[in-house]
């Protein structure tokens, strides 16, 4: 038994750590001097909160002597005194409201700006999710997005919320407990013949009967904190899938893969469903129990003071006045059991954002083995590269290219040709050795990224379309074979989902004719195009980097792609025992080639 209290003090105390940890960077930020203002302003609205109260409670105490002493002075006397405590009363509720929820903005908008710069930091976002992708579940936070969006928002709201009722639970049972004792007198009573007499005994029954709830509750309660965190993570899940199948609509019709899809969905949504249903059933005994709880506090101290009051001891407004104090002892004694539901689904928010909190740090800690640094042309000393589950691609890669020596990347399907081009470009975090890119060089996706919104920023991306004249993006879509599209700048869509495979690669190579960058990397950019409009436009960008004075690097299966460039790595399986999977092989591109002539 000392061991099980052991282990939940130490649980508490770790949950109050994990907190702390997250809470405490917003209130020593350069935000620091107003948000602890703001905290010590809405600490003196609470405090003041509760000593209207107090003065609510002595005249409980004043108003009902005056009743049953049918003395109408004293009865108006208290109705103006009445008015006075609750305006006074409501404006502190007001002003308490307000500039709590005005804290909760500005501590959401700092901790969501604050994870969103570390989470987009150093490519953190993509290497969690290569992590996620590998199978590393344990160590990789599901849902991101939710996390950022969502459970910062429910962490800060619900922090302030129950350190506030904390707070006001603890001054309250402060200064109740005094009248309480005073108004309880002292109880005797006798026990096989021998008589006994407790001071306070209505505080140590309002202790009692509070500590069994409390008690009680929590033994109902526990299996909350794991319904919540589940049920956040369900209903993530079936969110991200919403997403997907809109994102994929297109692909998900042509293959006509509709009812796979609705059996995903439909099994994300039974998860959601089914956790739901134990959390509801968890819920009822908890409120059937909470419910009867409340109850029985209300005609509790009616029940022990009613003897005295017929007895004549004390007076109705006595009574009142001891019904309203152990009113509010047992409602600060009993925050616990009143907010268990609440403090549940915080503390597994809670917990959500630690571990995501801790995945940013563990990304940020890692150091990275991959020395990239800028050169005037490609060079790459002992460059490996692994798959994320550890698997050996390549190892010990010596390559290099210089101006002119337009390279043409090949292999077979998985051999690792895209993962060589994202060593290139520094962001494959399963790498290690030293790679050397021209500073005024550009990588292009297979699958290029598209922001909704005007074609000129798609267009322009990542940079400002304003750094572009009308005339330079129009141009730079006809150099692209997008001619329809010149006069369409100004019109705003969901391009991802508006243009084609091919369009899309198109304007990516746009992209790169609009900025016209000495190097180009490029990974697979024409495999959407037909024939004719890959040779025009490798045409082109051969002729941009030349004049130039650059290179470019391709990957790409198509074989016609090679008169274009002067030299082929090839990756080559190795044999069984082999260090690594494949090997590079450089040789020059074939006679007659469009480059090598």
């Amino acid at each position: 038994m000392s061991l099980s209290v052991t282990a939940r003090a130490g649980s508490f105390i770790q949950v109050l750590r994990r907190v702390f940890r997250l809470a405490a960077p917003y209130f020593r930020s350069e935000e620091k001097w107003r948000a602890r203002g703001m905290f010590a302003a809405i600490v003196a609205l609470n405090l003041a909160y509760v000593y209207a109260l107090v003065l609510f409670n002595q005249w409980y105490g004043r108003f009902y002597d005056g009743l049953q002493n049918k003395d109408a002075a004293v009865f108006w006397r208290e109705i103006r005194v009445f008015v006075v405590l609750a305006f006074f009363n409501i404006a502190l509720q007001v002003l308490k409201f307000y500039v709590t929820q005005l804290l909760q903005l500005r501590w959401r908008a700092w901790i969501t700006r604050n994870y969103l710069g570390r989470w987009m930091a150093d490519r953190t976002f993509y290497e969690m999710e290569l992590a996620r992708y590998a199978g590393k579940d344990g160590a990789t936070p599901d849902n991101p997005d939710q996390r950022i969006q969502e459970d910062m928002q429910l962490f800060t709201s619900a922090t302030m919320t129950l350190s506030m009722g904390l707070l006001n639970a603890v001054v309250t049972l402060i200064s109740f407990v005094g009248i309480l004792w005073g108004l309880s007198g002292t109880t005797a009573f006798s026990v096989g013949g021998t008589s006994y007499q407790i001071a306070g005994a209505m505080v140590w029954l309002a202790v009692i009967y509070c500590v069994v709830g409390t008690v009680i509750t929590h033994f109902i309660g526990r299996p909350l904190i794991g319904l919540n965190f589940r049920q956040q993570r369900f209903e993530a899940d079936f969110r991200h899938h919403l997403v997907r199948v809109r994102e994929y609509s297109e692909a998900i019709a042509l293959d006509r893969g509709e009812t796979v899809e609705h059996g995903q969905l439909d099994l994300r949504f039974g998860a959601v469903l089914r956790n739901y249903l134990q959390l509801i059933k968890q819920q009822k005994n908890l409120v059937t129990f909470t419910a009867f709880f409340g109850q029985a506090a209300v005609i509790f101290p009616f029940v022990v003071a009613a003897p005295r009051f017929f007895s004549g001891a004390i007076q109705l407004g006595q009574l009142m006045q001891i019904s309203s104090a152990f009113g509010k002892v047992q409602d600060s004694l009993s925050w616990f059991v009143d907010n268990y539901d609440s403090v549940a689904v915080w503390r597994a928010t809670t917990d959500r954002l630690t571990s995501f909190d801790d995945a940013i740090r563990e990304h940020a800690a890692q150091e990275n083995a991959l020395e990239r640094s800028d050169a005037p042309s490609l060079h790459t000393d002992g460059l490996t590269l692994n798959l994320p589950n550890g698997t050996p691609l390549l190892a010990n890669a010596a390559l290099s290219a210089k101006a002119g020596d337009n390279v043409l990347v090949q292999g077979p399907s998985g051999s690792g040709k895209s993962t060589l081009f994202r060593a290139f470009a520094g962001i494959w975090p399963f790498a290690r050795g030293r790679v050397q890119v021209p500073s005024d060089a550009m990588f292009v996706p297979q699958r290029p990224y598209m922001p909704d919104g005007p074609l000129r920023v798609a267009l322009a991306y990542p940079e400002d379309a304003a750094k572009y004249t009308d005339e330079q993006l129009r141009q730079a879509l006809k150099d692209a074979l997008l001619p329809e599209f010149a006069d369409r700048l100004d019109d705003s869509d969901a391009w991802s989902q508006k243009l084609s495979g091919g369009e899309q690669q198109r304007l990516a190579i746009a992209r790169v004719m609009l900025k016209k960058p000495r190097w180009i990397f490029a990974d697979e950019i024409s495999s959407a195009l037909d024939a004719p409009a890959e040779r025009t436009l490798y045409q082109r960008l051969s002729e941009m980097v030349r004049a130039r004075g650059g290179a470019m690097v391709s990957v790409a299966h198509r074989s016609a792609v090679g008169e274009f460039h002067s030299q082929r790595w090839t990756l080559v399986p190795e044999g069984e025992g082999a260090v690594a999977r494949y090997r590079v092989e450089v040789v020059p591109a074939p006679a007659g080639s469009a480059v090598a002539t």
